[in-house]
């Protein structure tokens, strides 16, 4: 294998051609690198030994260059994690470009003011940057007609460009020449960057057409570079040892006698974390990963235990039974107004349902880890995350540093899902750093990593609908109890409810959705039990993968007792009327949309077709997350119960997607199928409780999510669309497991209203029913 040599702070590295691209791509500053461009040559080619010098560069905007062999290098403030952002980016901001595919790089950049608040999660990414990088590219291309023209000798009015040129007649100019040869010193404002002509959808090139993907081929050939990848001259390993409760443990004691028999055990050390991100946390260094994993068993720590050591399941569902019982708990969403007490009072009929889910972990891939050290001042922080902005502050507080003495350099992700929106695992490598003056290596093994996992929340909903004589919705109510991702990992997030109390957005979205049923009350009630015994994260979808199971699932329970066909009494419900009727730019159409992708999915799993016994299908719609950027979906479940077992076999899944313009074609089918497979992974197998103040499942033997034998036959269809691209990759979970819950019930008559559904719970729903009728 070809091997390079750099020196750094005086010492003589030998970089493999892996770790060479860890030096260019990451840590491009702290090799002295110091343009886009150098870093961007080493990444898009695993296979040079060098890096080139690139001569002038077209920087028209911070988000592309365009160097003089007409390489674009396309600037990617988003996390990558398998989702192909980068691929969706550059597809974005080169169709408006006019640029040649072939010479398009994608440049995965650190933290800097520059690129804004950097975050990556709730599918924002393609909605969040369609319209800057659209308008990047459309300020590259006038800029580049503009030389292209003069150099030319032609009229701009007679210019026109295409596949990384510009063209007069049968003459052109490629890109390359016209930044060797041009003066491009033109830059635009703001204001001029609003007023760019966007292509219309008719005339994209690349937006919605089948092209190469520009991330995967490192991915596969192993060159691709992860957090976990990250080899520093001179660093230690270190493995946490936790303490009982993840809030409010104290060290009384470390005794390291035995780990000192440990070859390359060096120290532990408690602590010392102002933040409260890691507080009773005691790390163990060695010299290598092997010895911080065996000394860190060795190790024997007295803890002071946090007052949540003892929380169960059973405490976290009664305390949030208490809080959805005191009307004055929670706060109010606004969803229009409208009497809901009078509404439900007055109704002739009315239905109330209860339902809960257990916590989820991610069990990522890649393991959190981090690696940590300062030089000249300034702390590096090594790792994949989803959201520096987010974790960058407390990093400056944890350290006691201003957040500009800060640097966190970005990786490739072995799976996010929203686990590492939550920065809390670079905190315990930076401490460490500073107490030991040496760069720390911190990597979780997997039980480490389940224990501190920012689990999706356990959750506790009440819904309650009335209706009149003839059938109409008067109101409805929609409560939900659960643990908020937001108030401990970004506050700012939180909003304000119209009685004044602060919810936070993501632990209640998709309650307020576009059904219309007269006067509509959503509360949000925070789990501050649950806020306590463990951090509640973000995972795929978030809210809307608790709040939809509950709002379809009881749409059907409705649809049942007024004997109306489940499809028929959604679109009842689905006429676009008020604050139901969309706006511009997202959300053109309102709930006629979602309307929409029920009657195709409905037509596609041929809804009403007779059914062999204890067979059914079920149907379940949403709008994705956020009415803000609403993704209309639509599922339908086809499921096979065994009676005398329970067992639930998911024999075909069809799903329709309204996400607007589709940027790539490959790239939202995986985000569906991922998307679809992991709902209905949470629908029937994943799921984890609390018992002792920890998750009771540490490890895959235990949490067992879908297998591949149990993947069933799946049906995933896109609306063809030229509105407002929107998100895609968590949209399609929030489906699956309503449609499967309604599916059951079409097949064998008993309602589950628990996730995940076990079989020995429709066991026992079947032996209830079965007792029920006989008795």
């Amino acid at each position: 294998m070809s091997r390079i040599q750099r020196s750094v702070e005086g010492k003589t590295i030998n970089l493999s051609r892996r770790s060479f691209l860890v030096a260019t791509v990451a840590t491009g500053a702290l090799f002295g690198f110091s343009n886009t461009a150098s870093a961007l040559n080493a990444f898009s080619s695993a296979q040079r030994d060098t890096v080139e010098s690139t001569g002038p560069i077209f920087e028209p905007t911070v988000w592309f260059g365009i160097d003089h062999n007409g390489i674009v290098s396309v600037n990617v403030p988003k996390a990558e994690m398998g989702q192909h952002i980068g691929t969706a980016i550059a597809r974005i901001l080169a169709d408006e470009l006019e640029a040649d595919w072939n010479t398009v790089r994608i440049v995965g950049v650190d933290t800097d003011p520059k690129w804004g608040f950097m975050v990556t999660g709730g599918s924002t990414s393609v909605w969040a940057t369609f319209p800057v990088f659209s308008r990047a590219g459309a300020a590259g291309r006038v800029a580049l007609i503009e030389q292209g023209a003069k150099l030319l000798g032609a009229p701009v009015a007679a210019c026109t460009a295409r596949d990384g040129a510009v063209h007069a007649g049968t003459r052109s100019i490629g890109y390359g020449e016209i930044v060797r040869r041009g003066n491009l010193g033109r830059r635009f404002s703001a204001d001029e960057m609003k007023a760019l002509p966007i292509k219309p959808a008719s005339s994209r090139t690349l937006i919605g057409k089948q092209t190469r993907a520009l991330d995967v081929p490192h991915k596969t050939t192993g060159t691709a570079v992860y957090g976990i990848d990250v080899d520093i001259p001179g660093m230690v390993y270190g493995r946490p040892k936790l303490p009982p409760t993840r809030y409010g443990s104290k060290v009384i004691s470390i005794d390291d006698s035995a780990a000192r028999n440990v070859k390359g055990y060096l120290r532990s050390i408690a602590l010392d974390d102002p933040s409260n991100t890691v507080p009773g946390w005691v790390m163990v260094l060695a010299e290598s990963y092997y010895a911080a994993l065996r000394a860190t068993d060795l190790i024997k720590v007295t803890w002071q235990s946090g007052d949540t050591s003892t929380v169960s399941e059973k405490d976290l569902f009664d305390h949030a039974a208490a809080l959805i019982a005191d009307s004055s708990q929670g706060a109010l969403l606004d969803t229009g107004g409208g009497d809901v007490d009078g509404g439900l009072k007055n109704a002739r009929r009315t239905l109330e349902g209860e339902y809960t889910t257990t916590g989820v972990l991610h069990f990522q891939l890649e393991p959190v880890n981090a690696v940590a050290f300062e030089k000249d001042g300034v702390f590096e922080i090594h790792t994949g995350n989803q959201a520096q902005g987010f974790i960058l502050p407390v990093l400056a507080k944890a350290l006691r540093v201003p957040a500009d003495r800060i640097v966190m350099r970005t990786y490739l992700i072995g799976g996010g899902f929203g686990r590492r929106l939550n920065g809390d695992y670079t905190v315990p490598a930076a401490l460490a750093t500073q107490k030991l003056g040496r760069p720390v290596k911190m990597v979780l093994t997997r039980e480490d990593d389940t224990r501190l996992d920012s689990l999706r929340s356990p959750t506790l909903q009440r819904l309650r609908l009335g209706w009149n004589d003839d059938g109409k919705t008067t109101a409805m109510e929609h409560v939900a109890v659960a643990g908020w991702p937001s108030l401990t990992v970004f506050p700012g997030n939180l909003k304000k409810g119209t009685n004044g109390a602060t919810y936070d957005p993501f632990s209640i979205s998709g309650a307020d959705h576009w059904y219309e049923v007269g006067a509509l009350r959503v509360r949000a009630i925070n789990n501050d039990l649950a806020q306590k015994s463990f951090r509640p994260g973000w995972l795929r979808a978030v809210a809307p993968g608790w709040t939809n199971w509950a709002l379809e699932s009881f749409m059907d329970e409705v649809a049942h007792v007024q004997r109306v066909d489940s499809v028929a009494f959604r679109l009842r419900h689905l006429t676009a009327t008020s604050r139901n009727a969309g706006a511009a730019p997202n959300s053109v159409g309102g709930a006629l949309r979602q309307a929409n992708v029920i009657r195709r999915v409905a037509a596609r799993a041929g809804w009403g077709r007779a059914l062999p016994p204890d067979t059914g299908l079920g149907l379940a719609s949403s709008f994705g997350q956020e009415r803000e950027m609403p993704t209309w979906c639509a599922c339908v479940a086809q499921v096979k119960v065994d009676r005398q077992t329970g067992l639930v076999t998911v024999q075909k899944l069809w799903m329709e997607i309204d996400a607007g313009s589709i940027i790539d074609p490959d790239g939202a089918m995986a985000q569906a199928q991922g998307g679809t497979l992991w709902g209905l992974s949470m629908a029937l197998y994943e799921g984890t409780e609390f018992e002792n103040g920890n998750v009771k499942d540490k490890n895959l033997d235990t949490y067992t999510p879908l297998r591949m034998a149990d993947v069933p036959e799946m049906d995933i269809a896109f609306v063809e669309s030229a509105e407002v691209p929107v998100g895609l990759g968590e949209p399609p979970t929030t489906v699956v497991a309503p449609a499967i819950g309604n599916a059951i019930f079409a097949a064998v008559g008993v309602r589950m209203r628990h996730l995940p559904i076990r079989s020995t719970a429709v066991k026992l729903a079947l032996d209830q029913a079965r007792e029920k009728k006989t008795g």
